[in-house]
């Protein structure tokens, strides 16, 4: 790809990032006078994100044309409160205004390797689920229960010939994963918010536009949600699956970037004491060491 058509694909992502978020927000909502019912958008008119912001109409067309080069820490803030942004989708218009620039034109770093430390934790999360994941949803290593826990994603076919088990593709490309994640359509949101907030961090990484393109290509679902432009961080929660063995879990999950590590993080479950999850991931981690689950690695 050439710096030109890079450039153009940027400025596609910035325009259809600031239209989407401008389309979601009513006038009443941004506390301005409606005169008149007949509104061509549902949502703000671009001279109306320009008065919220404090620009002039032809500097935020330039800027939704895709034009984001030499914009300021202020106007950025400006645009990020007119559109009334969330933590999540400011830093996307943060990211997309550093790739802008030259010095945001070169490829981030993501590490591709877990450090011994990091295994070596892994292994002493014995009563926990735990796997290490890049921002590209690779499972780069997991604990026996993690990998007890996630059977039905290590186990797909999707993975026979190809590695390493991702769950991105296991959610959208096989269609077990429904049986697998009970509230399938929330995690389907997520991953593709977060793989979105991925692309703007790291627009230059060509695995993870392959894996955007294979998976716009072979699933609607997919495709669908990508088009939303949604972006969001995946901090915490409750994971909802349901494993062939133990039967349905709610698990409360943390993800914890790895500051030395740049792009992967730690994931890892932990139910509440006494608990019905409790009793069932003691009973899988019975169940792993007597079928000799052995913990994930990568090469």
């Amino acid at each position: 790809m050439t710096e030109s058509d890079k450039k153009k694909d940027l400025a596609g992502e910035v325009r259809e990032f600031l239209t989407t978020r401008r389309a979601r927000i009513t006038p009443e909502r941004a506390g301005l006078p409606v005169f008149g019912g007949n509104r061509r958008v549902a949502g703000l008119r671009r001279e109306e994100v320009a008065l919220l912001a404090g620009m002039s109409v032809d500097y935020y067309v330039r800027l939704e044309r895709g034009n984001l080069s030499g914009a300021s820490d202020s106007v950025l803030e400006a645009l990020a409160h007119a559109l009334q942004l969330d933590e999540a989708e400011r830093a996307h218009l943060y990211d997309l205004a550093r790739a802008a620039t030259p010095a945001g034109r070169r490829s981030a770093v993501t590490a591709s390797r877990v450090r011994p430390t990091i295994l070596r934790l892994l292994d002493s999360m014995t009563d926990v689920p735990a796997y290490v994941r890049n921002a590209r949803f690779d499972i780069l290593a997991a604990n026996t229960l993690g990998r007890a826990l996630y059977t039905p994603v290590f186990d797909s076919p999707l993975f026979a010939q190809r590695g390493p088990v991702n769950t991105a593709r296991f959610m959208f490309l096989d269609p077990a994963s429904r049986d697998f994640w009970t509230d399938w359509d929330k995690g389907a949101d997520d991953a593709v918010a977060f793989l979105r907030a991925e692309t703007g961090r790291a627009p230059h990484d060509k695995v993870l536009t392959d894996l955007v393109g294979e998976l716009t290509t072979r699933s609607d679902d997919f495709a669908r949600r990508w088009a939303r432009h949604d972006v969001k961080f995946h901090r915490s929660g409750v994971k909802k699956l349901h494993h062939p063995l133990v039967g349905d879990l709610a698990l409360p999950y943390e993800a914890m970037d790895l500051p030395s590590d740049p792009g992967l993080r730690l994931n890892f479950y932990t139910p509440e004491p006494d608990s019905r999850e409790r009793e069932a991931l003691g009973l899988l981690a019975g169940w792993a060491a007597t079928a000799t689950v052995v913990p994930t690695r990568n090469d």
